[in-house]
């Protein structure tokens, strides 16, 4: 081989590894973007809540808001995505609000007012403690909570809801494996290996027995749609489909997420309140009702 060929290869590797090492060390930043700032509160939109402060096992604090609801049917346990903090989910706290859920959402460690820096274990460690909240502290039964993740919150609240039982379990925009996602993102990476944070969702979707809701836009560009797709085929949950992007798709169908939500809601609680479980009818009637919605 011709020497500046031969040259020209070793800075490429050599370039290409130094690169890939980075990406390793820093990859915090391409995973989680928080924001310190709160930027509204539940009150300056009409809503009444409680601010709580709880604490992590592993001591660190979290800040949360607890949003009543009034004759709630269900305390709906809300993780969300890898970007902001708690203040920018205000129209989706909304939105549970007129659904008759109380909603209970905290920021993960190292968002908005809540101490530490995020990792895969501090999120789950962060999922338990407001669980624990929930069960202990507010005295709701694990049949009254639906546990709702978006985008990375759906790693969250899927591993959560494979080791609880809640009433109920909403995952929006969900990813299969952050190592999946990864990989399509970057073909040109070896992003499994390279990769420390999992936040698997297909395998610990797999383990959820309580009735289960997907929730994906086919014109999401962040999370492609056959992610969803696929955790609601293997785990034979049921699916409704949105249209809008990744960020906005609740909101840009709207009326069809609200109607969707408020039919899985419905058929998931209603039986309840006679004592009774969902009989698989009636969960055959849901998935009739989501594709009327599409």
């Amino acid at each position: 081989m011709d020497r500046s060929l031969l040259s020209l290869a070793l800075i490429v590797a050599v370039a290409y590894g130094v690169f890939v090492a980075f990406l390793y060390l820093t990859q915090e930043r391409l995973i989680y973007f928080p924001v310190a700032t709160l930027a509204t509160t539940p009150e300056r939109h009409g809503l009444a809540y409680e601010d709580v402060e709880l604490a992590a096992e592993d001591g660190v604090r979290l800040h949360g808001w607890f949003v009543p609801a009034p004759e709630a049917r269900a305390t709906l346990l809300f993780f969300h995505g890898n970007g902001g903090n708690l203040s920018h989910r205000i129209d989706s706290l909304q939105i549970f609000h007129d659904l008759g859920l109380s909603a209970f959402i905290l920021s993960y460690r190292g968002y908005g007012r809540s101490e530490g820096r995020p990792s895969e274990t501090g999120t789950r460690l962060d999922a338990n403690a407001a669980w624990r909240h929930l069960r202990e502290e507010r005295g709701v039964s694990a049949s009254e909570i639906v546990v709702f993740g978006r985008s990375l919150g759906a790693a969250v609240g899927a591993e959560l809801a494979s080791r609880e039982t809640p009433g109920a379990v909403i995952l929006e925009s969900p990813f299969t494996s952050a190592a999946d996602l990864g990989a399509e993102v970057y073909p040109w990476l070896p992003v499994r290996l390279l990769l420390r944070h999992e936040y698997d969702v297909l395998g610990p979707a797999q383990a959820i027995r309580s009735p289960l809701l997907v929730v994906h836009s086919r014109d999401d560009e962040i999370v492609p749609f056959a992610h969803g797709r696929a955790i609601s085929d293997v785990t034979g949950a049921d699916l409704l489909e949105l249209r809008g992007g990744h960020n906005d798709a609740f909101l840009r169908s709207r009326t069809r997420y609200v109607e969707g939500l408020r039919a899985f809601l419905d058929t998931a609680f209603a039986p309840r309140a006679q004592g009774l479980r969902a009989p698989a009818a009636e969960h055959r009637l849901v998935r009739l009702e989501l594709r009327r919605l599409q």
